[in-house]
């Protein structure tokens, strides 16, 4: 999972910054008032969660967008392509670090020239020139159930697999946007088996592993952090592979990775 890092946002901006975010992303973003953030997510056309992010809107015509994992440079330039003629400029947000604030609402965003504090209740995200990069937001993020997407995840996980409804990240009555179609139907008619749940592990394992039992994938990670004496980790795991987890049916890896199953979300 990301440490001391340069932050990965981009800003987004213009008089049709709101329209062309809102067409693109998943969340409501014209309902976002400015000093506020919300979660929101970018899709292929097969409705696959190309990103994660933090959406905050600094101004009426300024947005920026913290990828929770992935390459901003690389997320402007595939974003680009749906610009044409909208009046919208993306740009990666330069020598930016990303590092832990103090308290700030949830929601709430505090922004000025050169620092931008992402609240978070108890604790910010802090995004800025000047700021020192550190990860001590990381734990806290995992334990409430924040997906971080290493890169080998992208593309990879329908919405309700990352529980991005639970998280507001996804609107089910706004217009069309990529992968609407998919989430709709997903949403009214059902077919998602796999979910998102916090799991620790017995041995320490690379943040998007994939662990097999039998030859096949039996748990997918997503973060992965030692926690004092255990690894604590974030996993989609499907519903009928955690209930057997959850019972100590099956819980160890080929590898001989045991798992416990802590939480689990399904919305």
């Amino acid at each position: 999972m990301q440490t001391s890092s340069p932050a990965q946002a981009i800003f987004i901006e213009g008089p049709d910054a709101a329209a062309f975010a809102h067409a693109q992303f998943t969340s409501q973003v014209t309902a976002l008032p400015v000093g506020q953030w919300q979660f929101s997510s970018w899709l292929d056309a097969q409705g696959r969660v190309r990103n994660v992010f933090h959406l905050a809107r600094l101004d009426t015509e300024r947005f920026l967008v913290l990828l929770r994992g992935g390459n901003a440079a690389e997320f402007a330039e595939a974003l680009r392509r749906f610009v044409f003629r909208s009046r919208v400029t993306l740009n990666s947000a330069q020598h930016m670090q990303l590092g832990t604030g103090a308290a700030l609402p949830m929601h709430i965003v505090d922004a000025d020239q050169n620092n931008i504090r992402v609240g978070c209740g108890a604790y910010a995200l802090h995004v800025g020139n000047d700021v020192v990069g550190d990860d001590a937001w990381q734990l806290a993020q995992l334990h409430a159930g924040w997906p971080w997407l290493p890169d080998n995840a992208a593309n990879q996980f329908l919405p309700p697999a990352l529980s991005l409804h639970r998280l507001g990240a996804v609107a089910l009555d706004k217009g069309c946007y990529p992968g609407q179609e998919i989430v709709a139907r997903l949403h009214y008619r059902g077919g998602n088996k796999r979910h998102l749940h916090r799991i620790k592990l017995s041995t320490r394992v690379s943040d998007g592993a994939e662990l097999q039992r039998d030859g096949r994938e039996f748990v997918r990670l997503l973060s992965v952090i030692a926690d004092r004496d255990s690894f604590d980790a974030l996993a989609v795991i499907t519903d009928e592979t955690a209930n057997n987890i959850a019972q100590a049916i099956e819980n160890t890896s080929d590898d001989g990775i045991v798992i416990a199953l802590v939480e689990s979300w399904h919305d």
